[in-house]
């Protein structure tokens, strides 16, 4: 029988109380084992950093896949990882980044919690048990690679958009019978300094507005103070925005100081598209396309490629993966 690492990390599914909140991972864990099927072997584990999922950031992702990769040295090749669905899409994005198809992985959560409000039963109404038990009986079926499951759906992790904020179907994404175009690349092995080196990795996101140019010109010029290691404008549609002279100017100087700039879509299904004139500028200034199947997907690439490289000039050198 293959066996099963079930890690807790917190979120809506482990929260009690009215009005709710976290219910201590010491007091959760044995609740949660006396629901799981007896037909799978499963074990349970609780995640180096257990938090509401808003509270996340790289830190907490990297130390989870640490935690993965230990135990696939105790021989653990199936996981199924317990999350807030506030930034499931990034969690699960940054677990595929780094474990490509090493394993088999499977993230859920749930818009309820598992238990009633004492902590002593399974609540009557919620999806907790529902996507668990699902991504349980998944996660021994799917090819290796990292997934979401939610609301009887297993997705391609690095695909995984949250599009409701309430919803039980609140997740969309590639389905996991579905091929999915990716460059397959070498798993990397998180260090203790890896961890230590992402909490200096500082990302400022932009979601354009239509404002005046010369106001957007004058924002960018702030930047220079205090210059972020990327910048990433979400434009409109397949990517477009409308610049002028004095924006060129500012992220050229931006470049300078070691920012690169990332150009990216506010629309969350199509992908980027540089067919139109507008965007010539794209090229003539040296700007980055996301290449990626999401935002999250698109954090999590440049997470991984912050580690592995030390400076600005390599992080765009290698942006782009080889032509073979």
């Amino acid at each position: 029988m293959k066996k099963i690492a079930l890690i807790y990390m917190g979120g809506t599914f482990g929260c009690v109380g009215e009005p709710l909140s976290p219910m201590p991972e010491q007091e959760f864990i044995p609740q949660l084992k006396k629901i799981l099927p007896l037909h799978l072997e499963i074990e349970c584990f609780t995640a180096p950093s257990v938090k509401d999922s808003s509270a996340c950031t790289a830190s907490d992702w990297l130390l989870l896949v640490q935690l993965i990769q230990k135990l696939q040295l105790e021989q653990y090749q199936h996981f199924v990882i317990v999350h807030g669905t506030d930034t499931l899409s990034y969690a699960a994005a940054t677990l595929a980044q780094f474990l490509q198809h090493s394993c088999h992985v499977i993230l859920t959560g749930s818009q309820y919690p598992l238990l009633t409000a004492t902590g002593t039963e399974v609540r009557g109404f919620s999806d907790a048990l529902d996507n668990l038990n699902t991504a349980l009986e998944h996660v021994i079926k799917v090819p290796a690679g990292v997934y979401v499951s939610f609301y009887h759906q297993v997705m391609h992790a690095c695909t995984v958009n949250k599009i409701h904020s309430t919803a039980l179907d609140a997740f969309r994404g590639l389905k996991y019978d579905q091929e999915l175009q990716q460059i397959e690349q070498a798993q990397f092995v998180i260090q203790d300094q890896h961890i230590e080196r992402i909490q200096s990795l500082n990302i400022i996101n932009w979601s354009m507005l239509p404002i005046e140019k010369k106001r957007l010109e004058e924002n960018l010029k702030t930047l220079q103070h205090h210059p972020p290691h990327f910048l990433i404008l979400q434009g409109y549609g397949t990517g477009n925005l409308a610049v002028n002279a004095g924006m060129l100017e500012q992220f050229k100087a931006l470049q300078a100081l070691g920012c690169v700039v990332v150009l990216d879509t506010q629309v969350l299904f199509g992908g980027m598209d540089q067919r139109y004139a507008i965007s010539q500028w794209v090229r003539d200034a040296q700007i980055i396309l996301n290449d990626t199947h999401s935002h999250a997907e698109l954090y999590a690439k440049i997470l991984k490629i912050y580690l592995q490289y030390p400076n600005s000039d390599q992080w765009r050198d290698r942006w782009y993966p080889p032509v073979t």
